[in-house]
């Protein structure tokens, strides 16, 4: 039975996706290896060559637009970049009026004329998760507690203390 040249490329090594398929060939390797890889090809993919502008979005265009819209591509054409955002139902009117001055406010961020233009499509914004919080109550320390018998500088013994109460149950 002859061989395909489909059954012999991953013996021989020649594959279509190339020298970095060679070097994970039946490897472990971290994923923050590859995390910026696809971070950087679902940006370009974008449009954003500078992904900062997503990244700060909250920081360039201030808590109440970056609320209200965000960033989902940039075009660029022959005038110029068209920025389009992700607005809530009904805000893109509101931001309409404010398209200027949020283009003011980008192209000084990035220090170059990139946005000319701002499009809106109507949707709602994805929502990222927050770190999560998980602060246990503190709890009165029982007076056998180890931490009450540490005899080294004041601040380190309230530190320590205060991490004694929130391990208890």
């Amino acid at each position: 039975m002859a061989r395909s040249s489909r059954d012999t490329q991953s013996q021989s090594g020649e594959n279509s996706q190339g020298a970095n398929a060679l070097a994970r060939h039946r490897r472990v390797v971290p994923v923050a290896s590859d995390a910026g890889r696809v971070g950087v090809t679902a940006f370009t993919r974008a449009g954003f060559v500078d992904p900062s502008l997503v990244l700060r979005w909250r920081d360039i265009a201030g808590p109440e637009v970056a609320r209200l819209a965000q960033p989902v591509r940039l075009a660029d054409g022959p005038s110029g970049g068209t920025l389009t955002l992700r607005a809530v139902p009904g805000a893109a009117l509101f931001l309409g009026h404010e398209k200027r001055a949020l283009c003011e406010r980008i192209n000084a961020y990035l220090g170059r004329l990139v946005v000319a233009q701002i499009k809106f499509s109507q949707g709602a914004p994805i929502v990222r998760p927050s770190p999560p919080t998980s602060h246990k109550p503190a709890c009165p320390l029982p007076p056998s507690d180890p931490s009450r018998r540490y005899q080294g500088p004041e601040g380190l013994a309230r530190a320590l203390q205060a991490l004694a109460r929130r391990r208890l149950p």
